[in-house]
Parts: C-alpha cells; sequence; structure tokens
C-alpha cells in the first residue's frame, strides 16, 4: 500500500448503481468494510473481475464485508450516461452486481490525486470505510501477494 504523510480518505462523489440507486460515496457504502475496485478504462474489466472470487469468499467469512465496481468516467461524458449506463447493464444479468456497479462521472483529475493514483493505466483496488478512511490499495489484478495483503488488512481491522 502506497504511503503518505497523513492518512488516504476517499473523495467524497456522487454517482448511481445500474439498478439506478443514488449514491453519495463514501458515506453510502453500506459495509463496516467495502473493497472498491476503482476502474478508469473499459478493458481494465478483466482486471476487475480477477478480485471477484477474492471478494465473494471474503464477504462469506468476514461479517460486515463487501465490494463494489466503480468505473470512473470522465465529466464530459455524463451527457451520454444513459447510453454508457445501459450498454453496462445489459452485459451484467446478475442484479446483486447492477446494485454493487456505481459509475461516477466525475473530473478524474483531482479524485486521482485524492487517492495518490498517478496514472489510470491500472485498476486501483483498495478497502474503505462509510466515513472514508482508506486502509489498504494497489494497483492492478489479483495477485498471491495482493491478495494476502488485503487479507491481513482485513484481518488486523476485523
Amino acid at each position: 500500500m502506497e504511503q503518505r504523510g497523513e492518512p488516504i480518505r476517499f473523495p467524497t462523489v456522487e454517482g448511481s448503481s445500474l439498478s439506478g440507486m443514488r449514491h453519495h460515496l463514501p458515506g453510502t457504502l453500506a459495509h463496516d468494510l467495502n473493497l472498491l475496485l476503482v476502474a478508469f478504462r473499459q478493458w481494465q474489466q478483466k482486471d476487475v473481475d480477477t478480485w471477484v472470487p477474492v471478494a465473494d469468499a471474503l464477504a462469506s467469512t468476514v461479517e460486515g464485508f463487501g465490494a463494489y465496481e466503480l468505473p470512473v468516467i470522465s465529466r464530459a461524458y455524463k451527457p451520454f450516461s444513459g447510453f454508457i449506463d445501459g450498454g453496462m447493464r445489459s452485459g451484467i444479468p446478475d442484479a446483486d452486481v447492477r446494485d454493487a456497479t456505481i459509475t461516477l462521472y466525475i473530473d478524474r483529475a483531482p479524485f486521482m490525486e485524492a487517492l495518490g493514483i498517478h496514472r489510470p493505466d491500472a485498476i486501483a483496488p483498495m478497502l474503505v470505510t462509510p466515513s472514508g478512511a482508506v486502509l489498504w490499495q494497489t494497483r492492478g489484478p489479483a495477485s498471491d501477494d495482493a491478495v494476502a495483503s488485503l487479507r491481513a488488512a482485513v484481518a488486523q481491522v476485523s
């Protein structure tokens, strides 16, 4: 996990799930511990998918753990959000996955800066509380080391 002089906080942002529910993150996160799989490019979905079995396993064994997928799209595309979200929704038959996929149409630069993300070239999995504390984060697809690090972070706070 990248460390800075002060604790990293998840910035306040608004978005909507693919099922249409409005969210004011991080406050509307439903769990005590939330694995947020932040993606910046459509092709990164394959990397997000590597974390899904890890998230499912933790959710089934750790009370108060849940996961969300957060596609981060430039605010410039907000006028096309119905089309973009509709395309994503049509590719996700599972209602629970649609509920847990929250699209953010935001100014990406300040969002990334707040999280210490320098480039949108990899996904940014992070463990976040509803108060916005980022307890753990990494970059890229699930690997043995990254999964072990996440499990250790979850064990430390659960």
